[in-house]
């Protein structure tokens, strides 16, 4: 015993040298994790680190756009984004159900109409609730959140700047950027910054936006023009080249069909070029039709651009700390692990290179990132077959390739295509136009024909394509997909009864039960 003790008074000194050595390894940095950002993914991967133990920090600073709107933590899809937007989609799809309520019996008086006064704060106060609730968990997983915008000094340290100029400074033992994208401005066009306005404000504007030109033909732009149609507003969309650029055209134009029909007007092949305001406060739009070569002019309340995002690099002193960045695109470029070319130093979301940009990947991305630096993990971000939502008038989902993309790599000869045009139960009394209610299954044509693409344009497309898509990603067939039993009567069932190929040449058209 006496033996035991003395080698236990022997150990005191090496553990209390041993902890020592690693309390000053841990205070070398302010932080173990500091991240430039704070939208989802940002956030995601701040608290996922802090679940290890760790020290952790969150600078987030929103600079106003150039109409003045600023809004709190929470990042894009939170404040500008997925959240604001699919309330407002929400809105526009109640309108289209008063309609059918009247078929449906429903005593409703006319006319119907729409009070962007009373639906505008509804959704800005739950933005605001979202802001204060993200704060809270970070307090409560004991996340530094810091209203400061971030630069880089080097690998390990971050100058950050108040409102005021008051200026920082703080080490960190890693550095995550997730500092997304920001809507762009046409500057070419004179009038553009003036009298225009973004995604950055449409879902803020204390007013209603009356008549609207939106420039563009992305989700983005498709998406905002839908649900300004849908509360009643007169929209126009013009478009340059072709809707929905990445997505199914087939379906792409399935879309742009159904919203036209919806009461959205369409410019076609036209460019704008100048925008000037009038005595009447009203802004008159000259655009060019690209084909003809004709001018003509419009006027309109509000001039939303829509024509793409920029990444959010140009205050981070990126090139002079040495990380490579993708010149054309402003994104920077990272390696499977989310590495920058600096060590310590990862980038994730929308202003990685390659990337798609949905919260649902920044989320993931980020906490496999924190889970990987701090956790003992070595699990990597799958990209591959991950499912969106269009949420336009008619929603448009899909999952893994589109046909476009199948026929690239497969050859037209290695895919098979099967088809259906449907009619959702509920469009039937209502008297509604299902011309574009559309499922496609794009698989390989041999053996058990693995599904390679999912698509569908319907009601509640993004509830539907959740389901499918955990199937796709683990590499389901189409023999396994006949096997399954629908839920009747659902427009999702009709995804499993799929047995028409466009190959044959034979009518899609759904008929019957």
């Amino acid at each position: 015993m006496a033996a035991l003790c003395k080698w236990r008074h022997r150990l005191k000194p090496a553990v209390f040298f041993q902890n020592a050595a690693r309390r000053q390894l841990s205070d070398k940095h302010d932080y173990d994790l500091l991240v430039i950002g704070g939208g989802s993914g940002g956030l995601a991967c701040s608290k996922e680190a802090a679940q290890f133990g760790k020290k952790v920090a969150v600078l987030d600073y929103v600079e106003s756009s150039p109409k003045g709107t600023k809004w709190g933590l929470g990042g894009t899809c939170v404040n500008v984004g997925c959240i604001p937007k699919k309330l407002m989609h929400q809105a526009a799809l109640l309108g289209g159900a008063v309609k059918d309520a009247q078929k449906y019996g429903w005593r409703i008086p006319s006319p119907i109409t729409h009070d962007w006064l009373t639906m505008a704060p509804a959704v800005q106060d739950y933005i605001r609730s979202l802001n204060w609730g993200h704060r809270v968990q970070l307090q409560d997983k004991k996340v530094k959140y810091l209203n400061l915008k971030g630069s880089l000094m080097d690998g390990h340290t971050v100058r950050a700047v108040s409102k005021t100029g008051k200026e920082s400074v703080f080490t960190a033992g890693n550095i995550v950027i997730a500092t997304g994208g920001r809507p762009k401005y046409p500057t070419h066009i004179p009038g553009s910054l003036e009298y225009g306005i973004s995604s950055d404000d449409i879902f803020w504007l204390k007013e209603s936006p009356g008549k609207t030109l939106v420039v563009g033909a992305s989700y983005v732009a498709l998406e905002c023009a839908g649900f300004l149609t849908g509360i009643g507003l007169d929209t126009s969309v013009m478009v340059r080249s072709i809707p929905l650029r990445g997505f199914d055209q087939q379906i792409a134009c399935l879309v742009t069909d159904y919203m036209g029909s919806y009461g959205t007007k369409f410019h076609w092949k036209c460019s704008p070029s100048k925008v000037e305001k009038l005595e009447t406060g009203r802004l008159l739009v000259s655009w060019t039709d690209l084909d003809s070569g004709k001018e003509d002019q419009d006027t309109f309340d509000t001039v939303l651009w829509a024509v793409g995002r920029t990444p959010e690099t140009r205050a981070l002193n990126l090139e002079k700390v040495g990380v490579k960045m993708n010149r054309e695109t402003g994104k920077i470029i990272v390696s499977a692990d989310e590495a920058t070319s600096v060590p310590h130093i990862y980038a994730i979301g929308d202003i990685a290179e390659g990337r798609p940009e949905l919260t649902p990947t920044a989320i993931q991305a980020g906490k496999l990132l924190a889970r990987r630096l701090f956790g003992k993990s070595s699990e990597l971000m799958d990209y591959d077959c991950v499912p969106t939502t269009v949420f336009t008038p008619l929603e448009y989902g899909s999952v893994g390739l589109s046909e476009e993309e199948a026929v690239r790599r497969h050859g037209e000869d290695g895919i098979e295509v099967f088809h259906a045009f449907y009619k959702p139960l509920e469009f039937t009394v209502a008297e509604r136009d299902a011309s574009q209610c559309y499922i496609k299954m794009v698989c390989l044509r041999e053996g058990a024909q693995r599904i390679l693409g999912f698509h569908f344009t319907g009601p509640n497309a993004g509830e539907v394509t959740q389901g499918f898509a955990l199937a796709i990603k683990c590499g389901a067939t189409y023999t396994q997909l006949m096997a399954a039993v629908g839920i009747h009567p659902t427009s999702a069932e009709e995804i499993i009864k799929l047995n028409i190929t466009k190959r044959s040449g034979l009518d899609p058209t759904v008929t019957g039960c």
